[in-house]
């Protein structure tokens, strides 16, 4: 559980570091974002938890 705690909040700080290193491109991406269909949000978002799923899955198995 400390594991799942550690990475989110190294997820939050990462995500931190975007917002005060690209203020712009961020505030384009949420633009870009607002535009976008829900559908096509949700299979980026279920295909990018895939991926993270098989990646944590392989690094355990390393």
């Amino acid at each position: 559980m400390k594991d799942l705690f550690i990475a989110l909040a190294l997820a939050i700080c990462l995500e931190g570091l975007l917002y005060a290193a690209l203020p712009q491109q961020m505030k384009r991406a949420i633009a870009v974002l607002l535009e976008t269909p829900e559908s096509q949000i949700r299979v980026i978002g279920i295909t990018t938890a895939i991926i993270g799923f098989i990646v944590v899955v392989w690094l355990r198995a390393v």
